[in-house]
């Protein structure tokens, strides 16, 4: 197996690499991206014009969808990406896809090593059938719960994200808040995180992405009153460092399965516990009573909270550092990519 290897990573359209604001599986390709290059590998972003990185980059559109105005047509923006891939697809040892379904007709077809990180939810109704349609495409989880509803496919490896230790400084003296980040849509519990908050007589503060719009102004706006509860908008990087930092706990009080939940890492990142309902990737994720407590309802978030004080904000940051580093990240997909190579190989 020659090394450094070389690796294109196929990114989505919708944010630029990373994205300006929300944007977790362009931000998850960043972190992968930046990491294999500090490897020594050979990298190559097929991304949108306006993203940044170290690594080799075909720009495939001016600008990253969901930002630009007037918005496109998102299926022009992709035929560019899939022509660009195919073009270049005989340079790699390995093509390394994060959009979901839409490569597979195309490169099962061009006879090149490939497979996709899964960044979503694979319990809806259309998956299965999707899914069998392509009984020889390669896929990798995020994390084990992900894959519960499709146990059929062709798993390679599950790779939990890591981002850059760097990143996120740890703090250990908050400011007595609770926060909630993410977006607001009814499955990630914003109503519930602010019951918790009124409840336990602690501040809240939404820092999120408004995603169902009507959903926000009926029910959740009417329940921010700027003090108690504060509705922050959406944060970059800089911002949600600060954010996380100076909150007493993370709630995340999902119901759904959620695959991973980025959000939950960038606040140990940050030595911030979390208090999640234990859901999809949650168990996966938090060390209960160490980076956090797994709970089963709204009562429990209740006396989770006012058990914060027996964790130590040094021990979340320690978990975050032994598990979730994009280095860990990255060498595991490296293993994946020889792995593959290997196989072609023996296959030929």
């Amino acid at each position: 197996m020659r090394f450094p290897m070389r690796i294109a990573q196929v990114a989505p359209l919708a944010e630029r690499v990373p994205p300006k604001l929300y944007g977790g599986t362009e931000r998850v390709v960043s972190w992968l991206t930046e990491e294999l290059v500090a490897l020594g590998h050979e990298v190559t972003l097929f991304a949108s014009a306006d993203s940044k990185t170290k690594a080799a980059m075909v720009p495939v559109w001016p600008s990253a969808i969901r930002l630009s105005r007037p918005r496109p047509d998102p299926l022009a923006p992709l035929a560019n990406l899939l022509e660009a891939v195919a073009s270049r697809a005989a340079n790699f040892d390995v093509i390394h896809c994060h959009i979901d379904w839409v490569h597979l007709p195309l490169l099962q077809r061009l006879g090149v090593p490939y497979f996709t990180t899964m960044h979503g939810r694979l319990d809806l109704p259309y998956i299965r059938s999707v899914s069998r349609s392509f009984p020889d495409a390669l896929f990798v989880s995020i994390s084990d719960n992900q894959r519960e509803p499709v146990p059929g496919l062709h798993w390679l490896a599950t790779v939990c994200h890591g981002l850059p230790p760097a990143m996120f400084k740890p703090s250990t003296a908050p400011d007595g808040y609770l926060a909630f980040l993410g977006r607001i849509s009814p499955e990630k519990g914003p109503e519930t995180a602010i019951r918790l908050a009124l409840a336990s007589g602690l501040p809240l503060k939404i820092a999120a992405k408004v995603e169902h719009n009507r959903y926000f102004k009926e029910r959740v706006e009417p329940l921010v009153d700027g003090t108690h509860i504060q509705f922050v908008g959406e944060v970059g990087e800089r911002d949600k460092e600060r954010f996380l930092q100076n909150a007493t706990a993370l709630l995340f009080p999902i119901d759904w399965p959620e695959p991973f939940g980025l959000v939950m890492i960038e606040a140990m990142a940050c030595g911030t516990p979390t208090i999640a309902f234990r859901r999809g990737s949650v168990p996966e994720i938090i060390e209960d009573g160490v980076s956090g407590f797994i709970v089963e309802n709204e009562s429990e978030a209740l006396s989770a909270i006012a058990r914060l004080p027996e964790l130590d904000r040094g021990g979340v940051r320690g978990a975050f550092e032994r598990r979730f580093t994009a280095r860990r990240m990255a060498e595991d997909y490296v293993n994946v990519y020889r792995k593959l190579a290997i196989d072609v190989e023996r296959a030929r």
